[in-house]
């Protein structure tokens, strides 16, 4: 997959006394060097990630990164290559090759090498034969006998044998992804399984072999498809395209060119892998439950055959400044947007940290200037600063969405006069300190965790980034002044030296899709087995013992106020959350979600607005107010040290919040365009299509007010929403350094006055409708894929029935092993994205449904209709494909901790469904148990011959209107009858 374009390279870490409080306080982050076990390492004094870096004989570097908290492991294995080193004749090469290193080796995924080689060799040959051909009728001829000896060599393949070789350990995330400068595959693994984890890691990176080619190739190209119809992607690639001209950021994209894509090289991809995938260009980073003295030992043994290479430098023509702004215009379905980017320099250098910096200033969510400008003010329907840091440049990125009436060019000036603003240091003398506490809070979430840890080593690695400098980002900043960021703005931001981007509404016609080869189905051979899986799972592991919550004494149960409390102790740092829960929802007051919008803009008599977000911001303090269907969140986090001057502030909201005429009047006119713009949305409208097939006509994605109904509230009629709220009883939801004896010491009643409690008031009450006949729920969209969701309601809650749920889904649609993934992708070549589950219900009165969904190329509509019902119908039987469901199910919840606020949560799941224990205890303990003939069983009766409901999102010129009426019933549904407005 690709990687996605907004992800941030900048990270930091917490800076902690012993007891956990934060300080403004320099610490020094050195380079040392130490040595255990033989191994000599580098390690930043004062990391509080404690990482060693090695680096090997051969040039392999290995980050391990310690923690005891759960024992499992986040690995990625990561190249220092991605589509900037893709040859200039076959963009997206690094992107296929990514693909393919999960197709085996001569040791696994084959099941005769001996006979399958000489296939995959003519395969090469036919692959350069046919990109020498130009003559279509001549390279249709070449296809089919690619696609007929392809079907030769299948039938010695096996189809995703990696997958199940990491299933098999209780590996979770098993994916890759590749962007500008990083190819990097990724897996979760419980902490008992490094040696096969290792074993199979080094043989895949041994020989690997570009077998079932031609049916991933259609997958490359379904994803190709796919972002064809993303407006957001393809104005990121033109970005990047008018601000790198010289550099391969902007001249290459990450998945190719449609003429590159319609002629793969095997031989080239072959190439760019022995280039590149070489141990000095290489690294193995890991965070979790380990001994780094040990685990170095066995990387350096299981890669000690990669041999150090020299890799071809990269090198490009510097950019020239940018002089006037490079203006850019794409078009498409989705609703309009800007985009605005300034060159900086690479990830390396003290800018790029300067660039965090600076974005925080414009955009943190609560008191930059663009939040509070733009955002607070409604002045835009949404507006933000990002930073996209790359190893030879950075950009500094503004989106901008337009209100009613607002032209994209009057959003470019709205932002720029923010970044005037920047540059006169038009902004609060506190706020630099404030972004300090901030990141240092953020920090300390971020370390819990080892994923982070082990993704913000990976791109430090991949981007070349200091490691000293990053864990010192936090120490750094507090020595930067506001003159500094003034300095900084005006060296690198002016109005003429930037590019813009002004994504339009309309038809794109430059768009061309890949068009579908004929694809012969291959056979996937479900229940053979290489010996060197075989030799894998015979290997030795210690068992770990799975730890269920015990929600008697896990869960703190007090009283505050005549109110229940719930809590559970943070024994780790000093964060915390609370969340008041009430229970009233939506359904009963259609007010709610509007006033927990409103509130974002109200101050009291004695506050504004901005000035709540200011104070939130410096005490390093978050809030929100979510109103779901049947339950409304009133949450706070951050640090214990600033909890009651954190409680104080969003009780005096919620309490004393009053109405603010001229805000409200914005706040209706951006609420009327935001629901323009969910309109055209595709996944908008595929969430419309699903709840009117699982509620009917009038359900709770339309349950809206309509636009005249909206013009008809008042300001005060969601105040007062607001202060009944208040008054209302509620569960307190605490996780934090308090226990509940403390916490209910502190905890201040949020209800003032004698007054009685305010009474919830019966809403409406949607229940699930019977499925009992096909239908089509067709929407159109301007689209080049089709997607299709599959929709049943089935019965209602039964415990018991979750082994046998938990195991089925795992088994059928959960994964790459799976039945649905093998069959429909791996085999068919049908789409690049698909799954199929029995879903459980959000409580026990609810019902199970069953799901299912295929996006796929219109033209290979009625191909995919075809597979995933033969599918539903009968339930394909592998023996080895259910063994490893079953201990895939089985490891995975022997290493799954259920820690902090989470515990909470899984306590209030547990109350919804009628259950007094950890249901995962029975799901461990009976799902072994289970056959192929109570999945069956299972199978024919919630899915098989059963009517469905097939909602539809395409652009209906692409599909036949008898195709759809052979699936069932044909209701096409106006966006009206949609959303409800």
């Amino acid at each position: 997959m690709i990687k996605n374009l907004f992800a941030m390279t900048a990270v930091t870490f917490a800076l902690t006394t012993a007891g956990g409080t934060l300080f403004a306080q320099s610490a020094k982050f050195d380079w040392k060097e130490a040595s255990e076990g033989g191994y000599t390492y580098k390690y930043v004094t004062n990391d509080p990630t404690h990482s060693r870096f090695y680096k090997l004989k051969n040039g392999l570097t290995v980050i391990l990164s310690p923690t005891k908290k759960e024992p499992r492991i986040q690995t990625y294995i990561a190249t220092k290559a991605g589509s900037k080193t893709d040859p200039k004749d076959h963009t997206g090469l690094a992107h296929y090759l990514e693909h393919m290193l999960f197709k085996g080796t001569d040791k696994f995924g084959s099941k005769d090498w001996a006979k399958e080689k000489p296939l995959l060799d003519q395969i090469d040959a036919l692959y350069e034969k046919y990109n020498g051909t130009t003559d279509e009728v001549q390279r249709k001829e070449i296809y089919k006998e690619i696609d007929r000896v392809s079907g030769e060599a299948a039938k010695f393949a096996i189809a995703n044998e990696y997958d199940k070789l990491m299933a098999s350990m209780g590996a979770e995330g098993t994916n890759a992804f590749t962007s500008f400068e990083q190819t990097v595959y990724q897996e979760q693994i419980p902490s008992n399984v490094m040696d096969k984890y290792l074993a199979v890691q080094a043989e895949r990176f041994r020989y690997p072999v570009l077998r079932l080619f031609h049916t991933e190739l259609e997958a490359v190209y379904e994803e190709k498809n796919i972002s064809l119809d993303k407006d957001n992607r393809k104005a990121v690639e033109a970005m990047f395209s008018a601000a790198f001209p010289n550099n391969n950021y902007g001249k290459q994209t990450t998945i190719g060119t449609v003429e590159h894509l319609k002629n793969p090289s095997l031989k080239a991809i072959r190439e760019y892998f022995n280039t590149y995938y070489v141990p000095n260009n290489m690294g193995v980073i890991m965070s979790g439950d380990f001994d780094p003295t040990e685990v170095v030992k066995k990387v350096d043994e299981s890669f000690a055959f990669m041999q150090k290479k020299e890799i071809p430098a990269y090198t490009f023509d510097a950019e020239k400044p940018i002089l006037t702004p490079v203006v850019r215009e794409i078009k498409g379905p989705d609703a309009e947007f800007m985009l605005m980017g300034f060159r900086f320099p690479g990830a390396a250098t003290k800018d790029a940290r300067m660039l965090n910096l600076m974005s925080q200033i414009l955009t943190n969510g609560s008191a930059g200037l663009i939040d509070l400008d733009l955002v607070k003010n409604q002045k835009l329907l949404g507006a933000g600063a990002f930073p996209y840091v790359l190893k030879d440049y950075s950009l500094l990125l503004l989106q901008g969405n337009p209100g009613q009436g607002q032209s994209l060019e009057e959003v470019q000036q709205l932002l720029l006069q923010e970044l005037a603003k920047l540059r006169k240091g038009e902004f609060s003398d506190d706020l630099i300190t404030a972004i300090v506490n901030n990141a240092k809070k953020d920090e300390i979430k971020q370390n819990e965790s080892y994923g982070d840890r082990a993704e913000s080593l990976m791109d430090a690695f991949t981007s070349g980034q200091d490691w000293a400098s990053v864990v010192g980002y936090s120490d750094e900043l507090n020595k930067i002044t506001k003159q500094d960021v003034v300095d900084f703005a005006n060296k690198y931001l002016n109005d003429n030296n930037y590019v813009v981007v002004y994504k339009r509404k309309g038809i794109d016609n430059s768009v061309v899709k890949v068009v579908k080869p004929e694809i012969t189905p291959v056979t996937v051979n479900r229940d053979d087995q290489s010996d060197f899986l075989k030799k894998v799972e015979a290997m030795a592991e210690d068992k770990i013992l799975p730890v269920w919550v015990n929600y008697d004494k896990d869960v703190q149960k007090a009283t505050a106020n005549g109110l229940p409390v719930l809590a559970v102790k943070n024994t780790d740092n000093e964060l915390f959350s609370l969340s008041y829960r009430f229970d009233i929802g939506k359904w009963n007051n259609k007010l709610l979600s509007l006033a927990a919008g409103y509130l974002e803009f109200l101050g009291t008599k004695n506050k504004s607005s901005e000035q709540f977000s200011k104070d939130f911001y410096q005490l390093a303090s978050d809030f929100s107010v979510s109103a779901g269907n049947e339950e409304t969140m009133v949450s706070i986090s951050g640090l214990n040290s600033n909890f009651t001057a954190t409680l104080d502030l969003i009780q005096d909201l919620l309490r004393n919040c009053v109405s603010d005429p001229e805000a409200f009047k914005m706040y209706i006119a951006r609420l009327k365009k935001s629901r323009a713009n969910a309109k055209e949305n595709k996944g908008a409208i595929m969430e419309g299509l699903k709840s009117y097939a699982k509620y009917g006509a009038k359900n709770p994605f339309n349950n809206v007010f309509t636009d005249a109904e909206l013009d008809a509230l008042k300001a005060e009629d969601l105040v007062k929403a607001l202060h009944d709220l208040a008054n209302m009883k509620h569960t307190m939801l605490y996780f934090g350094p308090l226990n509940a004896t403390e916490f209910v010491a502190k905890a201040k009643p949020l209800k003032t006055g004698s007054a009685d409690y305010v009474q919830v008031k019966k809403g409406l009450v949607f229940t699930e409708i019977p499925t009992e006949k096909n239908q089509v729920l067709f929407a159109n969209f301007d689209m080049k894929q089709a997607e299709v969701f599959w929709y049943r309601t089935s019965g209602t809650y039964a415990s018991a029935l979750t082994p046998t749920v938990s195991l089925f889904n795992n088994y059928f649609g959960g994964g790459m092993g799976s039945i649905v993934f093998q069959t429909i992708r791996e085999s068919k070549a049908l789409a690049y994205s698909t799954y199929a589950y029995y879903g459980q219900p959000y409580k026990k009165e609810n019902h199970y449904s069953v799901g299912a969904y295929i996006g796929t190329q219109a033209d290979k509509f009625n191909d995919a209709i075809k597979g995933m019902n033969e599918l539903l119908t009968v339930l394909p039987e592998s023996g080895k494909g259910l063994d490893i469901a079953k201990v895939s199910l089985q490891k995975s919840i022997a290493s799954e901790r259920v820690l902090n606020a989470s515990i909470l949560g899984s306590y209030l799941a547990a109350q919804r469904l009628g259950n007094t224990t950890d249901i995962r205890k029975v799901v461990y303990e009976k799902a072994p148990q289970l056959t192929y003939g109570d999945l069956s069983v299972f199978h024919k009766k919630e899915m098989s011959q059963k009517p469905y409901i097939y909602c539809i999102v395409a652009k209906e010129d692409s599909l036949k209107p008898e195709d759809l009426a052979k699936l069932g019933e044909v209701k096409k549904l106006d966006l009206k009858e949609i959303f409800g407005y």
